[in-house]
Formats: structure tokens, sequence, C-alpha cells
């Protein structure tokens, strides 16, 4: 590749800062001959182009990872201390995971497996849920049933119906619900009559108002430490970003 021009340079401010040069003092003719030479340049050597947005798309990704870890730091409390979110795996770990997670969504039935295969060969993982309903009303019915079965029976209950209602594919309704109930050996009239209880409200709408100060619109969503993975991730890919953190910690 033969060196780069200096017009070109500054037109795709590569190797000369801007301010080298005021392009705004050249005549018509200059700035026609100009635009010519670059394009010229461009055309002949493309892959200036592709190494341009490589570097721009590496500090986007930069800047957006950092923009992640300023949103965790500002909504630590929030995150990492809410008495109304359930709390599993090591209650002492060294490493926290705080997953947005809506019971319709296939990715975060794809993930169920992995992040609980995870939290138990793992032993130092502390996991935080936060019911995040967002695909529709059968979503918010099963937040509801997970959250009344808390109310009505406790921790060990709650995460027995979350488990069961990520798997379960029917319709949630007083039928379903007890059915569910049942096989989990719960009585179900004190999860039906829970599901109408004003706190689950308040912790619906609290984890949105949290989601949506985190810039999180989809799920899952998994909190890392100070990092944000938006997204289903691979069981090894998430082994790789605990032990990332943990290093950095």
């Amino acid at each position: 590749m033969k060196a780069l021009p200096l017009a070109a340079a500054l037109a795709i401010g590569l190797a000369v800062p801007a301010a080298a040069s005021d392009l705004s003092a050249l005549t018509d003719a200059e700035r026609d001959a100009f635009r010519a030479e670059v394009r010229a340049y461009l055309l002949e050597n493309p892959e200036v182009l592709m190494e341009a947005i490589a570097v721009l798309e590496q500090r986007q990704q930069d800047q957006q990872a950092q923009d992640d870890v300023d949103l965790v730091k500002s909504n630590a409390a929030d995150l990492f201390e809410s008495e109304t979110s359930w709390v599993g795996g090591n209650p002492d770990g060294d490493v926290t995971i705080v997953e947005f997670t809506d019971y319709r969504c296939s990715y975060c039935r794809k993930a169920f497996p992995e992040v609980e295969q995870l939290v138990s060969t793992d032993g130092n993982i502390r996991l935080i849920l936060k019911e995040f309903p967002i695909l529709g009303e059968q979503s918010v019915l099963s937040t509801r049933m997970a959250l009344a079965t808390r109310i009505a029976h406790g921790d060990e209950a709650y995460k027995a119906a979350h488990d069961a209602l990520i798997a379960f594919r029917g319709e949630i309704n007083d039928v379903t619900i007890r059915a569910i109930a049942s096989d989990l050996g719960l009585e179900a009239d004190p999860i039906i009559e829970a599901m109408d209880n004003p706190e689950i409200d308040a912790i619906i709408a609290e984890n949105h108002a949290l989601a949506q100060r985190m810039q999180i619109s989809g799920t899952p969503t998994f909190v890392v430490g100070d990092q944000m993975l938006r997204g289903y991730l691979p069981l090894e890919s998430m082994m790789n970003v605990v032990e990332q953190v943990r290093e950095g910690s």
C-alpha cells in the first residue's frame, strides 16, 4: 500500500489533526481536487475504510463498557442490596450475578440450566434474581405467581416456583397455578390470594424503573460484578466473565 496522501489523512482523520489545515479557505477548484484525491485514494485502498470502521467500533464498544460500569456503580444499592429480590447461591460469594429475567423469554429459558450449573459448580457466586416481565400479560401473571409464592410460602418455595415457571409452556390461569403448586407440594389458595398483593405491584415497578435507569430493554440481562451482559451467553463465556471479574476485584 502506498503512503496515505496528506489530503486523505485530513479527510478521514487517521494521521493529521483536523486543525492542521483550514479546508474552508480552499477555492472551489481546490476543494474539488481535494475531494477527487481522497476518493481516488480510498477506491485504490478500500482496506483503509475497513481499518477505520474497526477502530471506530472498538472505541464504541470500549465506551459502552465504561458506560455500563458507571451505570452499575450509580445503581449498586438497588442492584445488589434490595430486600425485594431473591438471593441464592453463596450469600458470601466473591462474585455477584444479577439476572433480569422474564418467564416467557426463550433465551432466559435457554440460559436457566447454564446459570444453575455455573452457580452450583463454582460455589462462590451470589445470585440475585430480578423479576422483569416485559413480554405481555402472561409474563406478568407468571411473575405475580412467583412473587406471590414467596409471600405465601417463603424463599425456598419461590425458587421452586421460579424453576417450574421457567420450564412451563402453557397458559397461566387459576387451573395451571393450582397444578404447579400441587406439583411443588404447596397450597395454592394462599398463592392465588397473594397475587393481588400491592407489594407485587411495587416490586415489578421497582424493577422496571431500575432497568430503565440501567438502559436494559431485553432479557436476559446479567450484571456480573461491574460488567453488564446484554443477552444470552453460553456457559463457557459466562465462566470466563466470572473469572475476569474475580481477577479484577
